[in-house]
This record gives structure tokens, sequence and C-alpha cells, in this order.
């Protein structure tokens, strides 16, 4: 299976109103989407649009209706006149634990014969609102760099009229992914993801839940209690 966990940490580091950092432990899973119904039959403890330890539903995702997401992804991509046959769709982000999560952030990785040609970024807030924002991928350069307007609110602390700066490298037995989000003065806020492959199976996935036991709940947690800090 080309599905996978990536095991690792998070930090943000603020840079104005306020000084701020803070860090922590987590896991993600890279899904390839054409694999999460033999996922649903083959991992006892993980169900594909079903209540289990872990699960991934479609209406996490996408048009948030369970719609399928390939269909939505291609949809995108020819909405922006990405005219690409994607044969394979790969997306990164955490599962659902106990029947909850929540994803600031999750990576579609669009594939053309096993090319990276186009990334989605799907940005949600607190309010279980989202955004997309969609790029081709220019495959002169191992490092993934591209740039964007922020069109969706996500903190209070930050204003709209800022630039959202990636940079990422193709998955592989890491990931690395940095996000710089800048206005006309300079840098507001640094996030980034490190983590390492690990194959995904049932034992695999028991080691890090009792590791990182409601992971998902404490996601949200840490989120309004670094806010209230601030």
């Amino acid at each position: 299976m080309e599905t996978c966990i990536y095991k690792g940490f998070v930090t943000h580091r603020r840079f104005k109103p306020l000084r701020h950092y803070f860090s922590y432990k987590t896991f993600s899973i890279l899904f390839d989407l054409s694999e999460l119904e033999d996922l649903h039959k083959n991992i006892g403890i993980f169900s594909f649009n079903k209540f289990n330890i872990f699960s991934f539903y479609n209406k996490d995702h996408g048009s948030r209706d369970g719609s399928d997401l390939t269909e939505w992804v291609k949809k995108n991509l020819e909405n922006y006149k990405l005219n690409f046959n994607i044969s394979k769709i790969k997306l990164l982000c955490f599962p659902r634990i106990f029947g909850y999560v929540f994803n600031p952030l999750s990576i579609f990785y669009c594939y053309e014969q096993n090319v990276l040609k186009a990334i989605l970024y799907e940005v949600k807030n607190t309010f279980n609102e989202q955004h997309t924002y969609v790029f081709s991928v220019s495959n002169s350069s191992n490092i993934i760099t591209q740039q964007c307007s922020k069109k969706f609110y996500v903190s209070p602390f930050i204003e709209m009229n800022t630039l959202y700066n990636f940079r990422l490298s193709e998955p592989d037995d890491n990931i690395r992914i940095l996000i710089k989000q800048t206005d006309k003065v300079g840098k507001i806020l640094v996030a980034c993801q490190v983590g390492t492959k690990q194959n995904i199976s049932l034992k695999r996935l028991l080691i890090n839940f009792f590791m990182h036991p409601m992971m998902t709940f404490k996601i949200m947690i840490s989120i309004h209690y670094e806010a209230l800090r601030l």
C-alpha cells in the first residue's frame, strides 16, 4: 500500500502582534484515496465512512457532503484550467479518532503517471468553514514553493490582507511542510510540520494511538488554549 503514516511534530512560531511559540508531537496519515476500501477491509480498527477507533469520512473534506473526493479534486483542477490526466490522488491529514477530527490543513497531492502535477491546500477554521487553494506544480526542483493571497478568515489575531508562502517537498521517507504568513512589513507566523514515514498496519496504528491518545481532541483543545494565552 502507498497509504502510510508520518510521525513527527508540528510547530507554530508567531512574530506579531505578540511573539509566541508552541510545538506538539503528532502523526498524520497520507491516504491514497484509491486504497480507502482496502484499508477498511484489512485493518480492523480502521473504517471508511463508518465509526471506528480510526476512520476516514469523505464528508470531512472536499464539498463536505460525503461525495467522492477524487471527482471533487478533478473538478477543482478543471475549474482552474489545470487539465492533467490525474491517475492518483493522495491526501495528507489527521484521521478521525473515536469519530472526531479537526484538520487545520489538509493537503491533496495529485499525480499523473507518478509525476506530481498539482497540490490543493484545504484550510479549515474552528467554525467548520474551509477554503481550498489550488496550484500546479513545476517539477524543475525538489523543493516546491508556492504563494497566494489569503482569502479565508482563520485567526482573530491575523488580518486578511496577508500572503501564504508554502514550501514543501513531495512526500517520501520524510515530510517537511513550511507555511509562512506575511504582510507588507514581514513575517507574521511560521508553521511547520515534520514527519518520518511508517508503513500503515494494525500494529502501527495501535502504537500511535497509545502514544498519542485522543490526539484529535487535543489538537482542538491546544488551539483554544494557545489563543487564550495570546
